[in-house]
């Protein structure tokens, strides 16, 4: 805020031509589930085809209704691709999607994917303030990516808040 000669008070952030984008926007609003397929394998590493059917036969898929399942295997198992995609055929009835990896790499790539298929063209000319402070966790790699897309049309990126922003990029 500052005030003109004749007193009256004046906030620079709001007349400034900054467009904020907070990435909050592009995280999954979905539950993201894990299965660590460990528990299906002989002996947590290996994998019998058998045994490893009969397990996904048993498990209980409606635990993951509605939600996104992260499946991942949290020992050094050598596994086919196929193991992972038996999985999904067993969960897709009852989930939205299904990504190998961890919930956190599930929560990046989603991130990503959003962000890659966002319209950064309405931004062409413009100085962007990526948003600093968030509600939900911003995972570093969505700051970059967002970077990598906004550099190919803006006139400056920065970080931050519109009253305290560190610059990053400038055309």
């Amino acid at each position: 805020m500052s005030t003109t000669d004749n007193g009256t008070i004046v906030n620079k952030v709001a007349k400034s031509k900054l467009v904020t984008v907070d990435l909050q926007q592009f995280t999954p609003d979905e539950d993201i589930a894990e299965l660590d397929i460990k528990d299906f394998l002989h002996m947590e590493l290996m994998l019998k085809e058998k045994e490893y059917r009969q397990h996904l036969e048993n498990h209980d898929w409606d635990q993951y209704e509605g939600k996104i399942l992260a499946v991942y295997c949290s020992t050094d198992a050598i596994l086919a691709p196929w193991s992972f995609m038996l999985v999904a055929d067993h969960a897709m009835e009852k989930t939205s999607d299904v990504l190998v990896g961890t919930k956190e790499e599930a929560y990046l790539r989603l991130t990503e994917h959003r962000i890659l298929n966002h319209d950064w063209t309405q931004y062409a000319g413009k100085r962007v303030l990526l948003k600093g402070c968030s509600d939900k966790s911003i995972p570093h790699a969505a700051y970059t990516q967002a970077l990598m897309q906004l550099k190919k049309h803006v006139d400056r990126v920065m970080y931050g808040e519109a009253c305290s922003f560190v610059p990053v990029y400038k055309r």
